[in-house]
């Protein structure tokens, strides 16, 4: 059933149960923003089948577009309800912040505006920051209880900032930054490097923004179950080549393409979700930019800022603590906070 409204559309389907077989738990709402996109157009399905939440959690998708996109947004629409997934309990198309937000139990927030030529990556801050201010406002306002927000739309890590400072009433451990795709690509080069599969590279931990000068820390990383550092007896290749492809990947992907990284950014969206409410295997982690209120690094406690993460699977993160840094990865680490920090001293005004 399609209920027309002014600038926004609702499915609902119904939860039908034949039997104590076929219950269901109760659905979660999953809000999503940039519905139309490149990126959500490849999250809302794998989210739909059940790759995310698990094969026995129903959703609810509620899709944010801004005005212009919603003609597109409504043929999203269109394609969802034809994949007839069972999972899908209701689906909500809007360009409404408080309607996409109402109730959400986690939040994924992909929508905002692209760099455009000749723009600096301050100017992609500035022109985000009203988007986030509003969405942040309309989560506080609006969301579950329970939400937890993942920042996917660049420059993430700011973005996560403007949003959080501006939902004063969701705690600050609800708050996520995706960094995750560096830390895949890194598996990636490393897994390739070695000859192995991308199962068997571990401990792969990224500090601070996820831009140019993150730092993917290749100190700490296993490659089964030895030092990397081991396994590819080359210092030199870590601290140049290999750094140099996980910071410049995404340019190197935009140049060969013609388009930015959709699938694999999507994927590590799913893979960051996965990874927070699943528990951490014992000795692994995995990287996220979250609060860094606390941290035991030293690293200014007002950032959204990406470090080494573990989780026990109900909502609770913890910094892996005790890393030996070495004076090269202090610099690195320093050096992408440094970045953040002024980054941060360009929104002030609306933290």
């Amino acid at each position: 059933m399609i209920a027309q409204f002014p600038l926004f559309i609702v499915v609902l389907t119904e939860n039908i149960s034949s039997g104590d077989n076929d219950r269901m738990t109760e659905p979660i709402r999953v809000a999503i923003t940039g519905g139309a996109g490149q990126i959500a157009y490849s999250l809302l399905f794998r989210i739909g089948n059940g790759e995310v939440f698990g094969s026995d959690q129903p959703v609810i998708l509620q899709i944010l577009e801004i005005p212009p996109a919603m003609d597109a947004l409504k043929g999203v629409v269109m394609e969802l309800e034809d994949a007839a997934q069972p999972l899908v309990h209701g689906i909500v198309a809007t360009d409404d912040a408080s309607v996409a937000f109402k109730d959400a139990n986690w939040a994924i927030l992909v929508g905002g505006r692209p760099r455009g030529p000749g723009m600096e990556r301050k100017d992609v801050i500035g022109v985000n920051a009203p988007i986030f201010v509003d969405q942040g406002k309309a989560i506080n306002d609006n969301a579950a209880k329970d939400i937890r927000v993942l920042v996917v739309a660049n420059p993430c890590n700011s973005n996560c900032l403007i949003a959080k400072s501006n939902a004063p009433d969701i705690p600050n451990d609800r708050w996520f930054a995706m960094t995750r795709l560096d830390q895949n690509r890194a598996v990636a080069q490393l897994a390739k490097k070695a000859g192995v599969t991308p199962d068997k590279v571990t401990n792969v931990g990224i500090w601070g923004n996820h831009s140019a000068t993150q730092f993917p820390s290749f100190e700490h990383i296993k490659i089964d179950g030895k030092p990397a550092l081991e396994v590819i007896d080359d210092r030199a290749w870590f601290e140049g080549e290999f750094l140099k492809t996980i910071q410049q990947r995404g340019k190197a992907i935009i140049n060969a393409r013609g388009k930015s990284s959709a699938a694999s950014a999507a994927n590590a969206a799913l893979d960051t979700i996965r990874s927070l409410i699943t528990p951490t295997a014992d000795g692994d982690w995995f990287s996220a930019a979250i609060y860094s209120a606390g941290n035991p690094y030293g690293v200014d406690e007002n950032l959204i800022y990406s470090f080494p993460l573990r989780t026990d699977g109900k909502g609770n993160i913890e910094i892996v603590a005790g890393l030996d840094i070495s004076d090269f990865a202090s610099g690195k680490i320093k050096a992408t906070e440094a970045e953040l920090t002024e980054e941060r001293s360009g929104v002030t005004n609306l933290l």
